[in-house]
């Protein structure tokens, strides 16, 4: 492991990849990246993979839309031959309230005023692209069809090898212990297999990242709680589009090789890891009621990961005002993998001093500014 570096990344999910391949392709040298146990081990390889760009916020709207363009066209931009299984059929998103309903009709007006060209559908509408839906008590649906889901381990491994080929260092199973600051200013990280002094630091922790906030003397605004995740085995496919809904706090969707994977959001905050049987008979009496045809199927595993929740419900993308030479991509609150690509690029114009790729505000001053806008559409 190098004793020096210009930058040090911590965390090695999709966001720390992302960022060290885009550091690395604008020249950055000596990138060293470290992950304490392997790639994807925190919320990217416990996810649900999807990626959407109906948000109803112009920052999320802006980030999945460009994440996507990169999605698309994955190996052309890593120059890796390695198929992300990114799949495009959708996202049927529903509305069982009032309030849902008229959120979605504001955040398709926004979003189509991005080029993002979602629509409204009726209930029948939506019974035509998921035939078995159960539609009872749906007031409406919102859907766009270039949404989708990708492979998380693969997307990180191609990101990863991509970095790699441009000279990042890539340490897999180093843990940070500390960081040391002497007169505001990031001078090294201290490891268990050793001391790599720097200047630069990025704090991509996800779950864990409370805690390299604290080794700089930083109480970040940012929390982590305990999200559940179930698979089932594989079937011949009957669901084209991930379907969600945030009032009944569910989505569901069906992966390339067949898989049904599921969640919901917790209604108590816990750090645990540990999956557990009431989320699996509540995400049966869910699932069940509301894409009926899934009572056939036989889970095959279930487990937990981290949201990394913001006040917002937004991003984390910014320097540190209070440690000279600290950056954040910290808080994606459940959107991390399907913001990466784009958030790897304004990290490194960041770090680089340039101007932003896109107009968002996403720095960690917007709290203090009180400038905030809450994401209406999490689960």
């Amino acid at each position: 492991m190098k004793n020096k570096a210009s930058i040090v990344i911590i965390g090695g999910g999709i966001t720390g990849v992302s960022i060290a391949y885009n550091l690395a392709k604008a020249g950055v040298k000596d990138i060293v990246l470290l992950e304490r146990k392997y790639l994807a081990y925190g919320a990217t390889g416990r996810c649900g993979a999807g990626v959407r760009q109906q948000w109803g916020t112009k920052q999320n709207c802006i980030l999945a839309r460009e994440s996507v363009k990169i999605f698309e066209n994955i190996k052309d931009e890593l120059n890796v031959d390695i198929d992300i299984e990114f799949k495009q059929k959708g996202y049927l998103l529903l509305a069982f309230t009032e309030k849902e309903w008229n959120q979605f009709q504001k955040n398709v007006q926004l979003q189509n005023s991005l080029g993002i060209n979602s629509k409204l559908l009726t209930p029948d509408e939506a019974k035509d692209i998921v035939p078995f839906l159960n539609t009872d008590s749906l007031l409406g649906a919102a859907y766009y069809e270039k949404d989708g889901h990708a492979n998380p381990f693969l997307t990180t491994i191609a990101y990863a090898k991509a970095a790699e080929n441009l000279g990042v260092e890539i340490n897999k199973g180093v843990e940070v212990l500390d960081i040391l600051v002497k007169n505001g200013k990031i001078k090294g990280v201290y490891t268990n297999h050793g001391f790599i002094e720097t200047e630069k630091v990025v704090n991509a922790a996800g779950g864990w990242s409370q805690n390299v906030g604290k080794m700089v003397g930083i109480d970040l605004p940012v929390c982590s709680e305990r999200h559940e995740i179930l698979a089932t085995e594989p079937v011949n496919e009957i669901l084209g589009p991930m379907v969600m809904s945030f009032s009944y706090n569910i989505y569901c969707q069906q992966t390339p090789h067949g898989s049904f994977i599921m969640g919901y959001g917790p209604k108590e905050r816990t750090t645990s890891l540990r999956s557990s049987w009431q989320f699996l008979e509540n995400m049966a009496q869910k699932v069940t009621h509301l894409l009926p045809p899934t009572k056939n199927l036989r889970v095959v595993r279930q487990w937990a990961g981290y949201y990394n929740i913001s006040p917002d419900h937004q991003p984390i993308v910014s320097k540190c005002e209070e440690v000279e030479g600290f950056y954040l991509a910290i808080g994606f609150s459940g959107h991390g993998f399907m913001l990466a690509p784009a958030v790897g690029i304004l990290m490194k114009d960041i770090i680089l001093g340039n101007k932003l790729s896109w107009d968002v505000v996403l720095d960690i001053g917007r709290f203090k500014r009180n400038e905030i806008i809450k994401e209406p559409s999490v689960v």
